[in-house]
């Protein structure tokens, strides 16, 4: 996807390479989108119904003299997956990597879950991920280039949450979702891993969760929680030269929390 470099920092550039970043209109895709972007990526925002947010972002992006383009689709129906990786075409040309971070996370308890409730959780969160990597990686066969992608997982993934069943049990598929794309298409040169993030600090989550910031922070050996960039930069690793020879696994970016004993 990027040329070969001799140092790693060299390796750890995207110059050139077109990314498509789902969910950008997020605070975590935001993040995402900044790494890249100072990686040397040209990028696609995908968004659903963010639109505002996104076109900020991209608006931000391009004054800093990135080439960026936006792109607006349900990830749940595969003609709007088609459509992201087509809006990437369209503005570039190609498609050399994806970070599938589009996701929602409400909460309810299983017994009081409707199936629509579940489903909706899964549709975005899994089913849409596994749409818009298809259509990615049909697109980098028929280029013959190989490429890149990155799903954001959670550490909920592995670590359920109360309240969080549907989007515990999304994300677990999220994970070996990925395994099992690194393993079908590594013949084609693609390389597929996962980010699984912890809690990730936002303006107003220790007065909205004091509870929840106090015991997190406690429990993480570094002692705070997430930033935007700490995913972002983790992304661009396993999407540049530096993680070449990395394909299937899950990295948690979680400040440690993944560690902590539960007794």
């Amino acid at each position: 996807m990027v040329k070969a470099a001799t140092t790693p920092q060299d390796r750890m550039r995207l110059d050139d390479a077109v990314i498509v970043v789902t969910g950008a209109g997020g605070w975590i895709g935001a993040g995402i989108a900044r790494s890249a972007a100072r990686a040397g990526a040209r990028l696609v925002l995908h968004y659903r119904s963010a639109g505002e947010a996104a076109r900020a972002l991209a608006d931000e992006l391009g004054a800093g003299g990135t080439e960026v383009a936006t792109a607006q689709a349900d990830i749940a129906e595969e003609t709007g997956a088609r459509a992201i990786v087509e809006a990437a075409v369209t503005a570039f040309g190609r498609v050399d990597g994806v970070v599938n971070n589009a996701g929602v996370q409400p909460l309810g308890d299983l017994l009081s879950l409707s199936a629509e409730a579940f489903r909706e959780v899964v549709d975005v969160n899994l089913t849409g991920t596994h749409l818009v990597t298809v259509a990615a990686v049909r697109r980098m066969v028929e280029q013959g280039t190989g490429g890149s992608i990155v799903q954001i997982a959670s550490l909920e993934g592995s670590q359920p949450a109360r309240n969080h069943g549907h989007y515990n049990a999304a994300k677990a598929g999220v994970i070996n979702h990925a395994r099992a794309a690194a393993l079908e298409f590594g013949e084609h040169g693609i390389r597929v891993n996962c980010v699984s993030p912890g809690v990730i600090g936002r303006p107003g989550i220790e007065d909205a969760w004091p509870d929840g910031v106090h015991r997190y922070t406690s429990a993480s050996p570094l002692g705070r929680l997430g930033a935007p960039q700490d995913v972002g930069d983790a992304c661009v690793f396993l999407l540049s030269d530096a993680a070449a020879w990395i394909t299937g696994i899950n990295l948690p970016v979680d400040g440690g929390v993944s560690s902590h004993p539960t007794y």
